[in-house]
């Protein structure tokens, strides 16, 4: 990836920055016209309100909504959870696999794996398709710290999220105070026909980094305020979700009217919690509040898109972009667009990647040693590999081929939250007795 900067001088957000961006409800809003949403009629004038054909191009807006969320609580680890958080990540930190498979932590339907390192501040760490739970004792710091996944969002949308996690966390701890926003991602992804390649000078914005990225030759998008305690990423989404596999969002893009032949592009403004303890709003619920106020404010007063005019050095009165100004008019009050009907909890693999792999090795075999059909060389291959194993097994682990096999089919297990690796011990939860450790532990507290 190539990239270039430019450096704009820094500013300060501030509280009354923020008020001179309140919550607005536009008469017309940017959003799809299917699905029951209805937008300006054809040749419309572009305003803050105008959505659909600005001038300079066509702009259609599809989703928008959280993409990321990061929350910490406040609260005690219950000394019981903490000894099991222990003993698991002993575990992981076994030479044995079997041991390591083991380090698993079930609870309410999730299957978390207890990883084998910490981070500053939180020794323990719980992983699944859902969540990423990083966990301390509590006290001076908050108990948990948490990255609810995109899937998940994309599925339940974040209150529905949080409150599910919050069920999950009141089982590991006494918690003491509602969800503190660390970061939050707001996103609008949209289809729009004119050249995203502008001058520099077109942006006028309170940040101090601009950065332009390109792939290929092929232009990728924009970063402004990298470093900072906001962010935004104006890219071509259609070619990061191809790279990640993100292909969900195809699905959910037609289903408000895209074409596959348009490319999709993402503006995401990244809020950390310096910015929303400033403007007070740093508790989940006030945040999720004031979405309107805090898009209004990152698309209005952080940032904007102008039209650079000659002879005129004050850039405050160069017109805003027609792009902008769709952007700008989307109504964080209504809904937007569909969710995902299904989610996994488990971080199953793309079994694609998988068949390719296989391929590559049954081919290589086959024209190592010669082998034209199919079938011989796939049982030859298998045969040959397996009396591989067999004996690194035997000379490494003392093992034979199906407890080397098994170990290494575990350990995948406990990665991709596919099942409980037995016996687990430790991992499996009495929830009664739990349940009755954790009011005792409250009223001992006086909780």
């Amino acid at each position: 990836m190539e990239t270039t900067s430019s450096r704009n001088s820094g500013c300060i957000v501030t509280s009354s920055a923020f008020q001179a961006a309140p919550i607005r409800t536009p008469a017309r809003t940017a959003e799809p016209g299917d699905g029951g949403r209805t937008g300006t009629e054809p040749g419309a004038p572009a305003s803050n309100t105008a959505p659909y054909n600005c001038i300079g191009g066509s702009f259609k807006a599809l989703r928008w909504g959280i993409d990321s969320l990061y929350l910490s609580y406040r609260g005690e680890i219950f000394p019981d959870v903490l000894s099991r958080l222990k003993a698991l990540k002993a575990r992981a930190q076994s030479q044995e696999d079997c041991e390591v498979a083991q380090a698993q932590y079930p609870l309410d339907g999730h299957i978390f794996e207890v990883k084998d390192k910490g981070a500053a501040l939180f020794p323990y760490i719980l992983d699944d398709g859902d969540y990423r739970i990083q966990l301390c004792k509590g006290g001076k710091v908050p108990m948990a710290y948490v990255k609810v996944s995109a899937g998940l969002l994309a599925h339940v949308g974040p209150e529905e999220a949080e409150k599910r996690l919050y069920g999950l966390l009141a089982q590991f701890g006494d918690l003491r105070s509602p969800a503190q926003v660390s970061r939050i991602d707001l996103f609008l992804d949209f289809c729009w026909s004119g050249s995203m390649e502008w001058d520099r000078s077109s942006w006028i914005t309170r940040a101090a980094s601009i950065d332009t990225y390109s792939e290929n030759g092929i232009f990728t998008g924009w970063v402004v305020g990298k470093g900072g305690h906001m962010l935004a990423r104006l890219y071509l989404k259609t070619l990061q979700a191809q790279k990640i596999g993100a292909d969900y969002l195809l699905g959910l893009w037609k289903e408000c009217g895209w074409q596959e032949d348009d490319p999709v592009w993402r503006l995401e403004f990244q809020v950390k919690r310096e910015i929303l303890a400033e403007m007070g709003i740093a508790e989940l619920a006030r945040t999720l509040e004031n979405r309107n106020g805090l898009w209004s404010y990152a698309s209005t007063e952080w940032l904007k898109l102008a039209i650079p005019q000659e002879g005129d050095k004050t850039r405050s009165r160069w017109p805003i972009h027609p792009l902008w100004q769709c952007i700008s008019s989307i109504d964080w009050d209504s809904p937007g667009g569909p969710l995902l009907r299904q989610h996994a909890v488990s971080r199953r693999p793309d079994l694609k990647k998988t068949y390719a792999f296989f391929l590559s090795a049954l081919t290589t075999y086959m024209a190592a040693n010669a082998i034209e059909d199919v079938s011989e060389g796939h049982k030859a291959m298998v045969k040959e590999a397996m009396a591989h194993f067999a004996e690194k097994a035997e000379i490494m682990r003392k093992q034979s081929l199906a407890d080397f096999i098994g170990d290494k089919v575990a350990l995948k297990v406990r990665q991709f939250n596919t099942g409980a690796n037995v016996p687990l011990g430790l991992t499996i939860l009495d929830q009664d007795a739990l349940a009755k450790q954790a009011e005792a532990y409250r009223k001992a507290s006086g909780g």
